[in-house]
């Protein structure tokens, strides 16, 4: 069995644990953006940055920057997501709410949504997602479950192709 260990760079750095030799494994810290790489699309006018991937739990953190325009398909997710607005504002479809910066909301497993950014320059959310997210189509048919596994490795394609290496994704990885 191959062990991937953490690792440090100029954008997540960690100190050794204390109970290392128990075999926890150091806290993360993840750095403000620097490299516009960092980004990996979803789909168009749509990106993820990851946080973490915690595969233990099959939740993962990430900040979703979506511009104007920018669709999130429809999806549900069988678990909770909490999410807190960095920057602009964004909308799901079905509600009649607009989350704007600042703005806290919490997705009860289960909740069919779209999300949107109809603002003038983006958002930024960061999002914890606490495990899959499953893309319907419109008879509420799973099209695409989307979790860490499948995260990672669009991680990987993506840091492969824009040069930063497809290990780059292993230092969000614990």
């Amino acid at each position: 069995m191959t062990l991937i260990a953490p690792v440090q760079t100029e954008h997540v750095t960690f100190d050794p644990p204390k109970l290392a030799h128990l075999g926890m494994i150091p806290e993360l810290v993840v750095g403000p953006v620097t490299d516009e790489r960092i980004w990996v699309g979803l789909e168009p006018n749509v990106w993820f940055r990851p946080l973490f991937f915690d595969m233990n739990s099959g939740g993962h953190g990430e900040v979703l920057r979506v511009r104007r325009g920018g669709i999130l398909s429809r999806h549900r997710h069988p678990t909770p997501v909490h999410g807190f607005v960095l920057k602009g504002s964004w909308r799901y479809l079905e509600h009649s709410w607009i989350a704007r910066e600042g703005s806290y909301v919490m997705e009860p497993p289960g909740e069919v949504h779209t999300l949107t950014c109809d603002g003038d320059d983006e958002m930024q959310t960061v999002f914890f997602i606490q495990g899959p997210t499953l893309y319907l189509d419109d008879q509420d048919r799973v099209t695409l479950v989307e979790d860490n596994y499948q995260l990672i490795q669009a991680a990987r394609d993506h840091y492969e192709a824009a040069g930063l290496g497809s290990d780059f994704v292993n230092q969000f990885i614990r």
